[in-house]
């Protein structure tokens, strides 16, 4: 049954309602509704699930029960985009943090190397500015990406 499916794959994703819902673009409640088979998710939900949980819609929504091979793959594939998005958001703290000590070493070691900066900015803002921004970005972009909800 497509509820029973539904909600044996959200687990064996570990998955909460919420956060499946997120994943999909629907609300908590249609989540529910669909596991406990009040509702049934239209087509283009019906899809969204199944890249979500790395089946086919024929597996979703067929009579035959899903193989321990097909939940551990998609499990596995799970896994392995959190694991991706977090090592992306390593690297892009640890490449912020090396522009920021990079340039307060140029600042240490040759304090009119701000100045030089912002002249030869092309943009009107401050270029001493801009850059300490970019950095920063980077490293939120960084940090967003590792600590995001899994």
């Amino acid at each position: 049954m497509l509820s029973e499916k539904i909600y044996a794959l959200r687990r064996q994703n570990g998955l909460s309602q919420e956060r499946l819902a997120e994943k999909i673009g629907v609300s908590r409640q249609a989540i529910s509704k669909w596991e406990t088979g009040a509702a049934t998710p239209e087509l283009d939900k019906l899809r969204a699930l199944c890249f979500c949980f790395g089946v086919t819609l024929d597996e979703l929504t067929g009579d035959a029960a899903l193989s321990d091979a097909n939940s551990e793959q998609a499990h596995t594939q799970a896994e392995n985009r959190n694991r991706n998005g977090s090592l992306l958001g390593v690297v892009l703290c640890v490449i912020g943090i090396l522009c920021l000590a990079v340039y307060g070493a140029l600042l240490f070691l040759r304090p009119t190397a701000a100045e030089e900066i912002s002249k030869s900015s092309t943009v009107t803002l401050d270029g001493s500015g801009l850059l300490l921004l970019v950095f920063v970005l980077l490293m939120a972009a960084g940090a967003t990406l590792i600590f995001r909800k899994k």
